[in-house]
Protein backbone atom coordinates (compact mmCIF):
# COMPACT_ATOMS: atom_id res chain seq x y z
CA UNK A 1 0.00 0.00 0.00
CA UNK A 2 3.02 2.45 -0.89
CA UNK A 3 2.33 5.84 -3.19
CA UNK A 4 -0.79 6.96 -1.33
CA UNK A 5 -2.44 10.12 -2.22
CA UNK A 6 -3.05 12.81 0.51
CA UNK A 7 -6.47 11.91 0.58
CA UNK A 8 -5.86 8.33 1.24
CA UNK A 9 -3.24 9.42 4.15
CA UNK A 10 -5.65 11.62 5.52
CA UNK A 11 -8.19 8.19 5.82
CA UNK A 12 -4.97 6.09 7.06
CA UNK A 13 -4.68 9.00 9.78
CA UNK A 14 -8.24 8.62 10.77
CA UNK A 15 -8.04 4.81 10.82
CA UNK A 16 -4.36 4.98 13.08
CA UNK A 17 -6.14 7.84 15.28
CA UNK A 18 -9.12 5.51 16.13
CA UNK A 19 -7.04 2.52 16.41
CA UNK A 20 -5.09 4.48 19.09
CA UNK A 21 -8.03 5.74 20.63
CA UNK A 22 -9.64 2.65 20.85
CA UNK A 23 -6.48 0.90 22.35
CA UNK A 24 -4.75 2.93 24.64
CA UNK A 25 -1.18 0.86 24.60
CA UNK A 26 -0.37 0.44 20.86
CA UNK A 27 2.09 2.54 19.53
CA UNK A 28 2.02 5.28 16.68
CA UNK A 29 3.91 3.30 14.65
CA UNK A 30 2.09 0.00 15.72
CA UNK A 31 -1.36 1.26 14.44
CA UNK A 32 0.32 2.96 11.00
CA UNK A 33 1.87 -0.49 10.17
CA UNK A 34 -1.62 -2.23 11.22
CA UNK A 35 -3.97 0.34 8.68
CA UNK A 36 -1.16 0.09 5.91
CA UNK A 37 -1.24 -3.66 5.91
CA UNK A 38 -4.57 -4.75 6.02
CA UNK A 39 -4.09 -5.82 2.39
CA UNK A 40 -1.65 -7.85 3.84
CA UNK A 41 -5.10 -9.50 5.93
CA UNK A 42 -4.88 -13.16 4.80
CA UNK A 43 -0.87 -13.44 3.91
CA UNK A 44 1.48 -16.08 6.01
CA UNK A 45 3.90 -12.84 7.21
CA UNK A 46 2.76 -9.74 6.67
CA UNK A 47 5.58 -6.91 5.36
CA UNK A 48 6.28 -4.07 7.01
CA UNK A 49 5.98 -0.85 5.13
CA UNK A 50 7.47 2.51 4.67
CA UNK A 51 5.13 4.85 6.63
CA UNK A 52 4.68 7.97 4.64
CA UNK A 53 5.60 11.44 6.16
CA UNK A 54 2.65 13.11 5.77
CA UNK A 55 0.97 10.28 7.72
CA UNK A 56 3.43 10.41 10.55
CA UNK A 57 2.90 14.32 10.60
CA UNK A 58 -0.36 13.91 11.07
CA UNK A 59 -1.13 11.30 13.52
CA UNK A 60 1.94 12.66 15.79
CA UNK A 61 0.70 16.21 15.53
CA UNK A 62 -2.71 15.07 16.61
CA UNK A 63 -1.40 13.10 19.40
CA UNK A 64 1.00 15.52 20.99
CA UNK A 65 -1.17 18.50 20.25
CA UNK A 66 -4.17 16.62 21.77
CA UNK A 67 -4.90 19.29 24.42
CA UNK A 68 -4.39 22.14 22.35
CA UNK A 69 -6.98 20.98 19.64
CA UNK A 70 -9.48 20.51 21.88
CA UNK A 71 -9.11 23.43 23.82
CA UNK A 72 -9.39 25.67 20.53
CA UNK A 73 -12.66 23.12 19.31
CA UNK A 74 -14.47 23.50 22.76
CA UNK A 75 -15.78 26.65 22.91
CA UNK A 76 -17.49 25.98 19.06
CA UNK A 77 -19.85 23.44 20.37
CA UNK A 78 -23.07 23.85 21.39
CA UNK A 79 -23.78 25.29 24.43
CA UNK A 80 -23.55 22.94 27.39
CA UNK A 81 -21.86 20.29 24.87
CA UNK A 82 -17.98 19.00 25.90
CA UNK A 83 -15.91 17.09 23.83
CA UNK A 84 -16.69 14.08 25.60
CA UNK A 85 -20.10 14.12 24.58
CA UNK A 86 -18.90 13.64 21.15
CA UNK A 87 -18.60 10.15 19.42
CA UNK A 88 -15.01 9.14 18.87
CA UNK A 89 -15.04 9.41 15.03
CA UNK A 90 -16.47 13.04 14.50
CA UNK A 91 -13.94 14.31 17.61
CA UNK A 92 -11.23 12.37 16.01
CA UNK A 93 -12.26 14.05 12.46
CA UNK A 94 -12.11 17.42 14.12
CA UNK A 95 -8.84 16.94 15.55
CA UNK A 96 -7.30 16.10 12.53
CA UNK A 97 -9.02 18.61 10.14
CA UNK A 98 -8.12 21.56 12.85
CA UNK A 99 -4.51 20.37 13.46
CA UNK A 100 -4.22 20.34 9.50
CA UNK A 101 -5.59 23.95 9.24
CA UNK A 102 -2.99 25.03 11.73
CA UNK A 103 -0.18 23.54 10.77
CA UNK A 104 0.10 22.22 7.32
CA UNK A 105 1.56 24.59 5.03
CA UNK A 106 1.05 21.63 1.69
CA UNK A 107 -3.19 21.74 2.68
CA UNK A 108 -4.62 25.61 2.93
CA UNK A 109 -7.40 25.86 5.37
CA UNK A 110 -10.41 25.17 2.93
CA UNK A 111 -9.35 21.82 1.59
CA UNK A 112 -8.29 20.67 4.73
CA UNK A 113 -12.27 21.63 5.73
CA UNK A 114 -12.86 19.43 2.52
CA UNK A 115 -10.93 16.65 3.49
CA UNK A 116 -12.23 16.82 7.16
CA UNK A 117 -16.08 16.45 5.43
CA UNK A 118 -15.03 13.50 3.09
CA UNK A 119 -13.77 11.80 6.14
CA UNK A 120 -16.99 12.86 7.61
CA UNK A 121 -18.98 11.32 5.03
CA UNK A 122 -16.70 8.11 5.03
CA UNK A 123 -16.86 7.46 8.71
CA UNK A 124 -19.75 8.87 10.27
CA UNK A 125 -23.33 10.36 9.29
CA UNK A 126 -24.90 13.34 7.03
CA UNK A 127 -25.49 15.19 11.04
CA UNK A 128 -22.07 14.71 11.68
CA UNK A 129 -20.99 16.15 9.08
CA UNK A 130 -23.12 19.26 9.10
CA UNK A 131 -21.90 19.74 12.61
CA UNK A 132 -17.89 19.21 12.03
CA UNK A 133 -18.55 21.56 8.93
CA UNK A 134 -20.01 24.28 11.45
CA UNK A 135 -17.16 23.80 13.55
CA UNK A 136 -14.35 23.48 11.39
CA UNK A 137 -16.05 26.52 8.75
CA UNK A 138 -15.49 29.13 12.18
CA UNK A 139 -12.23 28.68 12.18
CA UNK A 140 -12.01 29.76 8.66
CA UNK A 141 -14.01 32.90 9.69
CA UNK A 142 -12.09 33.51 12.34
CA UNK A 143 -8.82 33.42 10.62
Amino acid sequence: MSNLNRHQIRQAAFQVLFAMNANQTLTAEEASQAVLTMDQFDAEEVEAVAVPDYLTFLVAGVTENQAALDEALTPYLKKGWQLSRLAKPDLIILRLGLFEMQNSTEAPAKVALNEALELAKQFTDDQAKGFINGVLSKFIENK
